[in-house]
């Protein structure tokens, strides 16, 4: 399989595949395929689909299958920002925020991913649950806003706002902690919770989370009556 990613701020992930590969995802991301491309859905058994349910995905993949020949298919992002592309491997899989998988080719698994403190987590937003990304083959996944990459250390500890984090590699611990002193949680504006994450390996950031998005667009929306 190659690919060609272009677009950006509103990226698309243009595949060439060969006579019998297949892509997977997990939402309408498709945007444009020739018509050799063959689509099926499937559950992936029960209990990957619940997983990619508590995760922020799908219950159901759709699976492109390029048939006869060469097939071309391509996934947009929904929201402005990035598509990066990470290779898995057994040995190196990865965490990502919820709704951040866009596409991947066969042989990559989706699961659900909580972090170690579900008391505080519950009340962490889209900072608690992520995905698991395992197997073996190509992710596509979506950033929002621009993508910020740092290689922490063994022991080496980022503060992140709730919802900031995008990606990180599994050898990354992942915690929430409580913003500490009245004071900053009522008059800060930072919510209760920030994501802490310890190396090593390698964490990817983003600077405009969806949800932030969100709530920017409403605090300047006219009130009724």
């Amino acid at each position: 399989m190659q690919y060609k990613i272009q677009g950006e701020p509103m990226p698309v992930v243009i595949c060439n595949l060969e006579a019998g590969e297949s892509m997977i995802t997990e939402r309408g991301s498709m945007v444009w395929m020739s018509p050799n491309m063959k689509m099926e859905t499937a559950a992936g058994g029960i209990g990957k689909a619940l997983g990619r349910m508590f995760s922020g995905e799908a219950m159901f993949q759709n699976i492109y299958t390029a048939e006869g020949g060469p097939g071309m298919i391509a996934f947009a992002s929904t929201f402005p920002g990035a598509i990066r592309a990470v290779e898995i491997t057994p040995d190196k899989p990865i965490i990502a925020q919820k709704s951040a998988f866009l596409a991947a080719t066969r042989g990559v698994d989706l699961s659900v991913h909580f972090q170690k403190r579900a008391a505080a987590g519950f009340f962490g937003g889209e900072g608690f649950i992520m995905q698991r990304i395992s197997g073996s083959g190509i992710a596509f996944l979506e950033i929002d806003g621009s993508a910020v990459e740092y290689e922490l250390q063994p022991g080496q500890r980022l503060i992140v706002d709730t919802g900031n984090l995008a990606i990180c590699d599994a050898s990354c611990t992942i915690d929430v902690q409580t913003v500490k002193g009245a004071k900053n949680i009522f008059l800060g504006g930072e919510g209760l919770f920030n994501t802490v994450v310890s190396g090593p390996g390698k964490v990817t950031l983003q600077t405009m989370p969806l949800s932030s998005f969100a709530g920017a667009v409403a605090s300047r929306m006219p009130s009724k009556g």
